[in-house]
């Protein structure tokens, strides 16, 4: 932990949900959500119960995918980095703020429904032995692969959310009040992040255990900018994803365990990789042996065509020039025509494959070349894990399923929102 946790036990008690207007207000909102178990299970139960959200963004230039949600009375909108690769949801607060970022709205002010310590929210954050310095509050760090981190405490406070049959829902969920936040290398202006990850203190988890979805994330993330993210099974048909199971071995992740490299249709030799689906990474990752190996047999498909490696181009470490700028990573494929796939093991005796055609793992820079969005992981901290990020998603449904434990797949049109299962498969 940094030093400089806030106990924002007193400095809360002057919001404006003290007022006894906010008071009535808080217990309406307690008995439709406390009181009624039978109404939240009919709401599970109706046709169309999930819940759906347009994306913005793109992998480059911009970088990242968000959402918008609104949170807090009266519901206030907020810009939020969608992360399927942590769990906890937060947003930059005034609690006052030690250190906040630029943001695109302003700083969010927390409800004084602080989570307590021993809350079994507040646990899953925090390993076994964690000691409670201030019981009424749940302090939390997290960090992230890029050297970014937040600090702050766990509250509570309303989630204005729709359902895709049009019925409204206002849940109150728990959420961090970052007050010291440190930028990353990935850094860009943001309100905060929508951790959507396995554990208890995921804003999907949370609306589980109110019985109001179920346990299952999607996102659709466009290759021309923009997409959708859902919460529960309502929006595809199961019969068209291709699924594979996740790991009992490494479940802090979504991910389905280990995999074997291939290039080309045939088996490299590169196996026992271990593999994450991880939407806040915007780019993919291998570890050093397998990215050098990758690399090696990129060069050599590339060897005596007209392309020639671009040091200069700063805009990923390995890129190519043609003899003229490409427009479109359409005009690449001449020469990248061969696709790549991750091939996971732990789905009976018949692997299932993750292809990489040149789609997902090429960009076209700003100076007309064509760059290579797989990285190397080892060089940025990652270790061994191999991360599989927005460009290797693109134009696919990926669909996360606790409930069944199970990651899936399907070529999809992301452009638009969907209206009824199916309506999106290509």
């Amino acid at each position: 932990m940094r030093k400089g946790k806030v106990n924002v036990f007193f400095l809360l008690l002057f919001l404006s949900l003290s007022s006894a207007s906010d008071q009535k207000w808080r217990k309406a909102m307690m008995s439709a959500y406390n009181g009624s178990s039978s109404s939240s299970s009919m709401m599970m139960n109706r046709v169309g119960s999930s819940i759906l959200f347009p994306i913005h963004g793109n992998v480059y230039p911009t970088g990242y995918y968000n959402v918008t949600i609104n949170i807090g009375h009266p519901p206030k909108p907020y810009f939020l980095d969608l992360d399927t690769g942590s769990d906890l949801t937060w947003l930059q607060c005034n609690a006052p703020c030690v250190h906040c970022i630029e943001a695109p709205h302003p700083l969010y002010q927390p409800s004084n429904d602080l989570v307590a310590c021993r809350h079994p929210l507040c646990a899953a954050l925090h390993p076994p032995d964690y000691k409670c310095e201030s019981p009424d509050q749940c302090d939390y760090e997290v960090e992230y692969a890029d050297g970014g981190s937040s600090l702050g405490v766990l509250v509570r406070d309303v989630f204005s959310l729709n359902y895709t049959n049009g019925v409204r829902l206002s849940p109150r969920l728990a959420l961090g009040c970052g007050y010291d936040q440190i930028p990353g290398t990935s850094y860009h202006p943001l309100d905060g992040i929508l951790g959507l990850g396995r554990g208890k203190s995921s804003i999907v988890s949370q609306l589980q255990s109110q019985g109001l979805v179920r346990n299952v994330v999607g996102h659709c993330l466009s290759g021309r900018g923009g997409g959708f993210l859902f919460f529960g099974d309502g929006l595809y048909d199961s019969s068209h994803v291709t699924w594979t199971s996740m790991s009992q071995e490494f479940t802090k992740y979504y991910s389905p365990g280990s995999a074997e490299l291939h290039f080309g249709g045939k088996a490299t030799g590169i196996k026992n990789l271990i593999v994450i689906f991880d939407s806040g990474s915007s780019y993919t990752y291998l570890n050093s042996q397998a990215y050098q190996a990758l690399t090696l047999l990129l060069k050599k498909e590339l060897s005596g065509r007209s392309l020639k490696e671009a040091p200069e181009d700063q805009t990923l470490p390995l890129c190519w020039q043609g003899r003229k700028p490409f427009r479109s990573v359409h005009d690449a494929k001449k020469y990248f025509k061969t696709s790549l796939a991750l091939a996971f093991a732990n789905s009976g005796r018949r692997k299932t494959q993750f292809e990489l055609h040149p789609e997902a793992y090429l960009i076209i820079s700003n100076k007309g070349n064509v760059c290579l969005g797989i990285l190397n992981g080892t060089q940025v901290g990652l270790q061994n894990l191999n991360v599989i990020g927005d460009i290797s998603m693109q134009d696919r449904m990926v669909v996360y399923d606790s409930e069944k434990q199970v990651i899936g797949w399907s070529p999809a049109n992301c452009d638009h929102l969907p209206r009824f299962k199916s309506a999106y498969y290509m």
